[in-house]
């Protein structure tokens, strides 16, 4: 198999993209083609990351700024899509351009200051996407089972985001001692950015790579699967209650405050399946790897690790596509009753000038009627006057 050096398992900690081969320096002449080398495959993956990487770009630019365009009445929800955005903005601009970049080059040319430094930048920024969207989850989870605690979220929520943003910082700080550049000479000389060498077992390896993969991906999906089971069971007593209800409660419980928070939680729970969709295929083929890597070598192609690394990345795509669907329907809802009031505003101040008008033409016609009978009446004491004299 052509495999790269860092490759599409760099993101996971892995060594060498499932060919361990490639991090001995004691390689012979029948290992020179194990070396790595940009195949097509490796072509069409950088075509697309460089497509999404300009669309992700756009997109979560313009969430930032719709989410930010009145500060003074910005909610607790948009606080959250906004660190949602700058976290995707990490994927798009750390991420992407490096992996696009490094299998253009292949090896890494770029120093170790720099390995080590974009290591950590980018497993940063994947921690930061997972916890943000533990963070949605945990929002929508009180907003439904607490809705009077509604004047605390805020308060709670950026503790929330303060906690997740240390979080992705801290366990991202092993990158910087686990990466650096390695050299090997035999066949010819080859420069990798990688973390061969800092493991003295494969156990300790898989360990690292295991509590990583525990962190950024199993902990916060027990976490969601967690909030939106509660919900769900929480939206299905309040739909029992509503049924033994009367009318009059159910008319009451239909107002926009609810339709709101439904709408909110729709968009949260697409945004934390879209996660979930996107990156399950691409970590469970790095823990097949981390336990019978042999048969992964066998079976998966690389077309294949390509593809499902790709399709990871579409996540940082898909959630400011997710915020607009659900926002824009929302602002085109309230233009339209802007509008509509605007036209009532017109109508009634229409019908008052049609009022006063005729009130005038009224007074007008009355003063008319009122001066004509001044002049018949002094017309007839002048005759009067005349027939005296």
């Amino acid at each position: 198999m052509n495999s790269t050096y860092h490759s599409d398992t760099s993101l996971l900690n892995f060594t060498c993209s499932y060919d361990g081969n490639n991090c001995n320096t004691n390689h012979t002449e029948n290992h020179h083609h194990h070396l790595p080398r940009f195949t097509t495959a490796a072509q069409v993956r950088v075509t697309v990351t460089i497509i999404l990487c300009a669309l992700s770009a756009c997109c979560n630019l313009a969430v930032l700024y719709s989410a930010n365009q009145n500060r003074r009445k910005q909610s607790h929800v948009r606080v959250i899509i906004t660190n949602l955005a700058v976290a995707d903005l990490l994927v798009t601009f750390v991420v992407m351009p490096l992996d696009a970049a490094w299998n253009i080059t292949v090896q890494w040319l770029a120093g170790d200051v720099a390995c080590r430094s974009l290591m950590f930048l980018k497993l940063l920024a994947m921690y930061s996407c997972a916890f943000m969207t533990v963070v949605i989850s945990l929002d929508r989870q009180a907003a439904i089972l607490n809705p009077l605690s509604i004047n605390q979220a805020r308060r709670r929520n950026k503790v929330l985001l303060s906690v997740a943003w240390t979080m992705s910082i801290v366990l991202s700080v092993p990158q910087v001692f686990v990466f650096h550049v390695v050299v090997i000479d035999f066949p010819e000389q080859f420069i990798q950015c990688t973390t061969h060498g800092s493991f003295s077992s494969r156990w300790q390896e898989t360990l690292y790579n295991m509590l990583t993969f525990t962190f950024l991906f199993l902990i916060p999906l027990l976490i969601m699967i967690s909030c939106y089971t509660r919900i769900l069971f929480e939206i299905s007593k309040k739909m029992k209650d509503n049924l033994l209800s009367n009318r009059v409660q159910l008319r009451r419980s239909k107002n926009n405050i609810p339709k709101a928070r439904m709408r909110t939680l729709k968009m949260s729970v697409v945004i934390v399946l879209s996660f979930t969709v996107c990156w399950t295929p691409y970590y469970m083929l790095g823990l097949w790897y981390w336990f019978y890597p042999a048969g992964l070598e066998e079976t998966v192609s690389q077309s294949l690790s390509h593809m499902l690394f790709v399709f990871g990345l579409l996540n940082a795509c898909l959630d400011p596509i997710i915020y607009g669907l659900f926002t824009i329907p929302l602002c085109r809802g309230k233009r339209q009753r802007r509008h509509d009031s605007n036209m009532v505003t017109l109508e009634l101040e229409n019908t008052n000038n049609s009022l006063m008008t005729s009130l005038r033409c009224s007074a007008s016609s009355f003063t008319l009627k009122r001066l004509a009978v001044q002049h018949t009446s002094r017309e007839m004491l002048e005759l009067e006057e005349e027939h005296v004299k």
